[in-house]
């Protein structure tokens, strides 16, 4: 994938904390550090490799979100269950990944293999031992932004586990789903841009985390949004 450059224009302090995670392409990347500075790593694995990899003294806690439902939307689900083992592997305990998940795939009438989810044709079951934090109607933009801002209070159903991050954590947030622009797709409703950059100030105004990374395999929800524009 060719890189795009950006030139970065900032309107305010304020709206540095707007934003945490942009989407520009089907598979990109932003990180947002604590003081609103941000930096575009090129490729997907870099950034995951580097999130596992990068010392902290804080904790490292993850949120995945697959924002459909439906056999025919198997590779959403497939691809948070594979993020999920990857981040296991990588370190992060079951009580700091938070997963929102339909779970209507691995048990389908339609799966040739029960039980079973894959995220490439000849790969191994990355369904198993998977959380099952968020499933069904519980997969929705109200549990997802009260996750994020650790509102326990505000959680409908679930397990309740919450973003309960501090000031040095690091926080990764992958979210995949169909969207368009200003908006993305929950199993029930969708999740607006203007919405989720209110949920990021507030979190980037809490002071609860120093490093947030997204990523999203969805076209572009906030790039009318952007603090910067569009340099080829």
């Amino acid at each position: 994938m060719t890189a795009i450059k950006h030139d970065r224009i900032w309107p305010s302090t304020a709206f540095q904390a707007a934003w945490a995670g942009l989407v520009f392409s089907d598979l990109s990347v932003a990180m947002m550090t604590a003081d609103g500075g941000s930096v575009l790593p090129s490729t997907y694995l870099r950034s995951v490799s580097k999130f596992l990899t990068e010392e902290t003294v804080g904790t490292k806690w993850a949120v995945l979100v697959a924002g459909s439902n439906g056999w025919w939307n198997y590779r959403h689900q497939a691809d948070v269950c594979h993020a999920y083992q990857l981040l296991k592997k990588g370190g992060l305990k079951d009580e700091n990944i938070i997963v929102f998940m339909y779970d209507d795939i691995a048990n389908n009438t339609m799966n040739p293999r029960p039980g079973v989810i894959i995220n490439n044709p000849h790969g191994q079951d990355v369904y198993k031992g998977v959380p099952k934090d968020y499933v069904g109607e519980d997969v929705n933009a109200e549990n997802f932004f009260n996750v994020i801002l650790a509102n326990k209070s505000g959680i409908t159903g679930g397990s309740g586990k919450v973003l309960n991050s501090a000031p040095n954590d690091h926080i990764f947030i992958y979210y995949v789903d169909h969207g368009g622009p200003g908006i993305v797709s929950m199993p029930t409703g969708v999740v607006y841009a203007n919405d989720l950059i209110d949920v990021l100030k507030k979190k980037h105004g809490s002071g609860t985390y120093s490093k947030l990374v997204t990523i999203a395999s969805f076209q572009s929800i906030l790039c009318p949004l952007l603090p910067w524009k569009e340099n080829n």
